[in-house]
């Protein structure tokens, strides 16, 4: 009895090793996540990057609005367009008073999200989210000033043969370009909703 316990453990051992093997390059290319609270040190949503219809656009073209910020890529497969299909409904729910709150998409993927991409991809979740672009260095500096994570990552199948790791939180900032806190991916849109009815 005794031998047939050790072996089982035995074999428990050589399962978790052979696991972590497997599955450590899909964990080292995740991105470092938010629980979603105000852990991060104060700072102000700084910028001057494209819009997706071809203007400049900078923080203080949104002074004295609450901006909801997402990082992203429009060849996302799933956390970008989930995360802005919430956002579209936050908006959607805050009927009148959206207008005191502006949602902003801002690619970490320059290379193959132009204005003219963004403006394909940006209107298809809500006519109100303004898609943001840029050279190779103002994105990597943006990403810097709010303290983001992005990767380009090699993977076959994805289109150009590369896709993007990058941090998935929404971020909320107050009128003045503070920083207020960050919605961990998956939160649903009636709590985002919820916790911004409680600010306006």
């Amino acid at each position: 009895m005794r031998l047939r316990t050790v072996r089982w453990i035995l074999w428990g051992v050589v399962a978790l090793v052979v696991l972590g093997i497997y599955t450590a390059p899909y964990w080292r290319k995740l991105p470092p996540q938010s629980s979603g609270g105000n852990e991060s040190a104060a700072f102000y949503a700084k910028f001057e990057l494209t819009d997706h219809q071809g203007r400049i656009r900078s923080d203080k073209d949104f002074a004295g609005k609450w901006l909801l910020v997402f990082f992203g890529f429009t060849n996302c497969p799933d956390v970008c367009p989930t995360t802005l299909a919430e956002t579209a409904a936050v908006m959607d729910g805050l009927g009148a008073r959206a207008d005191r709150v502006q949602p902003l998409f801002i690619t970490v993927d320059p290379e193959r999200d132009t204005p003219s991409r963004l403006a394909e991809f940006v209107p298809q979740f809500h006519p109100d989210i303004i898609g943001l672009t840029g050279t190779a260095d103002q994105i990597s500096r943006t990403g810097a000033t709010f303290k983001i994570y992005f990767e380009k990552v090699t993977e076959a199948a994805s289109p150009d043969g590369y896709s993007m790791a990058h941090s998935s939180q929404l971020f909320l900032f107050d009128p003045q370009g503070g920083y207020v806190k960050a919605f961990a991916y998956g939160t649903p849109a009636e709590d985002i909703l919820s916790d911004l009815e409680g600010r306006l």
